[in-house]
């Protein structure tokens, strides 16, 4: 990897450069590590706007950031461009595309992939959302089949060109039927007028029997209302079981004729090879109080890919979103910063600053500790936290006059196919 001995200092190796990474990787005293920050990206993805690349509101380079931008203290610090394949605990190496690298601590904060739930067909023919190429895909997909649908005279078809299935109704599920419910309202109807879009149909799938699982019920009956007005079909307490390109099937022989399969039904810890069962637990690593792995007192797990099940607020862990994962890269740094200087810290402590959700133009949920918002002034609040976390002040600008642009206009002026998106072929 030409990456030099660190004259003394302690070599730290962080696999993942996603929120909880970063937050380490800026904060660790560079006099006290050497830093190296691995990623098969160089750029850093602002998740929760993924959603909105994908049905045309952003271009991709609005929510993303060059990690090397963001890293200026170059001091015993570098980045490199790789994939990590295994982790060799014994001889504390870590093994990738690009070479080998020892470590004296490692921090793996390699987040979250999607998960089908063993299920290799919707794997196969379901479109995922969890990153800037997925969502591309998805764009392209959703502009084609508008193309395709246009030449077809065979209406089943059109309809089923034109029929999005969404699995999932967590926040990104929610969001995703929002911004397509407004497209069809307000967008398609200006660029096909030569097509009938009362063939296009939205369906947000759900398994338990409400939206918003992890917000307030007041909360969930909101985003429920808000989707149902835009005129979303909502399935709840509806579990799917199969899809094979163009049928998803469901329980009780219930069926949605659709090209379009969108899952946002859950994720799991992206794994790295190395460690052993014991120490993974529900897709992700084990580790204690002080996100020290139960086994390894030299790794750390950060984010999404970390469980700390000693916690009765959260006995399934905490929740795999940025809030958690950004706090968790903060302390780990302050803990490693006091380690180095055999200072004492307490144990880690989750706050929870609130969740949020937008449904569309006006529309959005907020909960807070001791306050829930609804309507216009959530729909701002949710903005205005989106808007001051992204990186960079060029992003920030972008994303704030494609808002503007769009609230006045309805225009989302990125549909473009600039990649075309091929699609498998059915199962027979």
């Amino acid at each position: 990897m030409n990456i030099p001995k660190g004259n003394n200092l302690k070599r730290v190796v962080i696999i993942g450069a996603g929120f909880a990474g970063l937050q380490v990787a800026k904060k660790l005293k560079r006099d006290k590590f050497q830093v190296v920050l691995i990623d098969k990206n160089n750029y850093h993805t602002f998740l929760p706007l993924l959603y909105q690349v994908a049905t045309a509101g952003l271009e991709p380079d609005s929510i993303a950031h060059s990690i090397r931008n963001i890293i200026k203290k170059t001091k015993n610090f570098f980045f490199r461009l790789a994939k990590v394949y295994y982790i060799n605990t014994k001889k504390q190496k870590i093994y990738t595309n690009i070479g080998d690298l020892c470590y004296d601590y490692l921090i793996v904060a390699t987040g979250s992939i999607t998960n089908y739930f063993g299920n290799k067909n919707i794997e196969s023919f379901a479109l995922p959302m969890k990153s800037i190429p997925e969502a591309l895909n998805l764009r392209s997909l959703i502009l084609q089949d508008f193309e395709s649908a246009l030449l077809t005279k065979d209406n089943k078809k059109k309809e089923r060109l034109m029929t999005f299935v969404i699995v999932g109704g967590g926040p990104t599920g929610v969001e995703l039927a929002g911004a397509l419910a407004e497209m069809k309202k307000y967008v398609l109807p200006h660029d096909y007028p030569d097509l009938d879009i009362r063939y296009m149909n939205i369906h947000l799938l759900q398994a338990t029997s409400r939206l918003l699982d992890g917000m307030s019920e007041s909360s969930a009956k909101q985003a429920y209302k808000n989707l149902k007005e835009l005129g979303v079909i909502i399935w709840l307490n509806c579990l799917v079981k199969d899809y094979n390109g163009e049928i998803v099937f469901m329980e009780k022989d219930k069926k949605i004729e659709s090209s379009n399969v969108i899952w946002a039904a859950g994720v799991k810890g992206a794994i790295i090879k190395g460690f052993l069962q014991e120490d993974i637990k529900g897709g992700r690593i084990l580790v204690d109080n002080y996100l020290n792995t139960l086994r390894y007192k030299n790794i750390f797990a950060i984010g999404d890919i970390a469980y700390m099940n000693k916690n009765n607020h959260y006995p399934n862990g905490y929740p795999m979103t940025a809030q958690p994962a950004i706090q968790q890269g903060n302390y780990l740094a302050k803990y490693l910063n006091c380690l180095s200087e055999k200072k004492k810290i307490k144990p880690f402590i989750y706050r929870n600053l609130g969740s949020m959700a937008t449904i569309g133009r006006n529309k959005a949920v907020c909960d807070f500790p001791y306050l829930k918002l609804k309507g216009f002034l959530a729909w701002i609040v949710w903005m205005f936290v989106h808007l001051v976390s992204l990186v960079g002040f060029r992003n920030r600008a972008i994303a704030l006059t494609n808002w503007i642009i769009q609230y006045f206009h309805y225009n989302k002026s990125v549909r473009l196919i600039i990649r075309p998106f091929h699609r498998k072929k059915k199962i027979i």
